[in-house]
């Protein structure tokens, strides 16, 4: 009878313990959405799964997740890969990349003239406090390190910018290098691309960028592309001399064997608006004898530059107090105003680029001039004042109050050549922008509206209502063109075994609203974001998830 209860007892107890409820099959399953899987297809209706940070299966995914979000009526792409962008430092100050992050961008790529390392030879460490840390780096390889420190909502990549490099071995001389001094660049160019770069990165409009010549580009170019980089370049000249430097980019893809990559392809100076085929017709040639020349543009016709720009090279030589120097100097501006109005040969010249027309100028950076024409801030310097003051010497006066630096948004391009350049298949999208945020440290300036509506923009004015583009074609300009580019075999597509980079957004409502005159103002339309497996947008909300890496290039 005892043995009996004991068995009872024991039966029980066995009964009185609950099944442990299976795993699910994955983390995550986006269902009943139009996939557009990053490489030009048509959509097709499906599912995309994820485990951990990568994408399991893409279809009719059957199977449990521990989350579901339901996408009917809405597009599942890949998430969108910014391959120009500026977010060096302010990615430290909030990794969060609000602006970003809210137009489906999950990877930004960096580096132009300047790259945020190598900060080596002639030049200093860098070191940034936010978030309570402080972050220092001389390599690529310990900028990339800090990225990861930091957490940050976005994968981030970079380049070795060309500045970085010049001014590594000859610091702030116009000076042309000495044999000895090129292979020290190259050296750097070889260390940077060891660290982790994606190759080398450049704008030759300025100086030290200018001062490179065509010869020295292709053997620089050859540096990284020992390693496996290509060559990201800001052309010499975008403006008259557009032609030339278009030519100049595809003689070093050629000479140079890598591939190149033209930076915010435009016209941008109005003698030649309308002229954008001639520089198709010179890339379609060169990739039909075999050149691997391409280009990215960003869906507006306003650049940002600043106003030091309208200042001739020579006047920057020896850096930004001889700069200074020169601009208070009574000869050096009289000097300065006969090449602004007349031209320096192969020079691009941004005062002439806008037909001198100070309306076309409007400030960006912060300061007292912030959100006004560069027509306005003239008046203003010369009321009550008998004789009126040159509106070239209130220039360089506002330059010489704010320490050499006015960032400036230019109305030189025209919207004809950029969507003839947009619709390219060789031409990707790029904002030229940074991370930034509507409210916070990150809210300042009055910054060009592409740090906050590139993307939507692309996918609402030139995919739905102006019907420039197909939606998957846009799509692929925004993932698996940039991912090729750089030779990111596991992102910018939709397949399993890709890392799990997702945007999901309503085609019926992304939208761009930032302006020239108010750009604190987020994207819409775009409602969630996944990063690495991590949902990092969820129904239009940041999560404040910072589950982005540093990438690194393996040589």
């Amino acid at each position: 009878m005892r043995l009996l209860a004991l068995s009872a007892l024991g039966l029980l107890a066995v009964v009185a313990v609950p099944a442990r409820p299976a795993d699910p099959d994955y983390d995550l399953v986006i269902r009943n959405g139009r996939v557009v899987d990053g490489t030009g297809n048509p959509w097709f209706a499906g599912d995309v799964a994820v485990r951990g940070n990568t994408i399991a299966a893409v279809g009719r995914v059957t199977g449990t997740a521990a989350r579901t979000i339901d996408a009917k009526g809405k597009i599942v792409a890949p998430g969108f890969i910014d391959i120009h962008s500026h977010s060096d430092e302010t990615l430290f100050e909030d990794g969060k990349a609000e602006s970003k992050v809210r137009q489906g961008v999950t990877t930004e790529v960096l580096g132009e003239g300047r790259s945020a390392a190598p900060l080596v030879g002639k030049l200093s460490a860098r070191k940034v406090t936010a978030r309570g840390k402080t972050f220092e780096w001389t390599t690529v390889r310990g900028y990339l390190d800090e990225i990861d420190r930091a957490g940050v909502g976005v994968n981030v990549a970079t380049y070795v910018g060309l500045d970085n490099v010049w001014e590594s071995v000859m610091g702030q001389s116009h000076a042309r290098p000495t044999p000895a001094e090129f292979e020290q660049m190259k050296a750097v160019i070889d260390a940077a691309m060891r660290d982790g770069a994606f190759g080398l990165s450049s704008l030759l409009a300025m100086p030290p960028g200018s001062l490179a010549t065509t010869d020295d580009l292709v053997e620089l170019a050859k540096a990284a592309g020992r390693r496996g980089g290509i060559y990201s370049a800001h052309t010499r000249n975008e403006g008259t001399g557009v032609f030339d430097a278009v030519r100049e980019m595809i003689a070093v893809a050629e000479r140079a064997g890598v591939p190149v990559d033209i930076i915010h392809i435009k016209i941008a100076d109005q003698q030649f608006w309308g002229r954008m085929n001639e520089v198709v017709a010179l890339i379609d040639a060169a990739r039909r004898r075999g050149v691997d020349v391409r280009a990215n543009v960003y869906p507006y016709t306003r650049g940002n530059n600043n106003l030091s720009s309208i200042v001739p090279p020579w006047a920057h030589e020896g850096g930004r107090a001889k700069l200074l120097e020169r601009l208070r100097d009574p000869a050096a501006r009289t000097r300065m105003k006969a090449d602004i109005t007349g031209g320096i040969p192969g020079w691009y010249n941004h005062f002439t680029a806008v037909g001198g027309d100070w309306s076309r100028m409007l400030v960006s950076g912060r300061g007292p001039y912030e959100g006004l024409t560069m027509d306005r801030v003239i008046s203003e310097k010369q009321k009550g004042k008998t004789p009126l003051p040159d509106a070239l010497d209130v220039l360089f006066d506002v330059l010489v109050e704010q320490d050499g630096s006015v960032p400036t948004v230019y109305a030189h391009h025209d919207e004809k050549d950029m969507t003839l350049a947009l619709a390219q298949p060789w031409c990707s999208v790029g904002s030229d922008g940074y991370a930034l945020a509507t409210e916070g440290p990150l809210r300042r300036g009055n910054p060009h509206p592409r740090s906050f509506g590139t993307f939507p923009r692309v996918l609402g004015e030139y995919v739905r209502d102006r019907g420039v583009l197909r939606l998957e074609d846009a799509v692929r300009k925004m993932t698996s063109l940039n991912a090729a580019k750089l030779g990111l075999r596991d992102r910018g597509v939709l397949r399993p075994g890709a890392f799990a980079d997702v945007t999901v957004f309503d085609p019926a409502a992304v939208a761009d609203r930032a302006t020239y005159t108010a750009p604190f103002q987020y994207a819409v339309g775009v409602e969630y974001v996944v990063v690495n497996g991590k949902v990092v947008l969820d129904r239009g909300t940041h999560t404040g998830a910072l589950p982005g890496k540093a990438l690194r290039h393996a040589p």
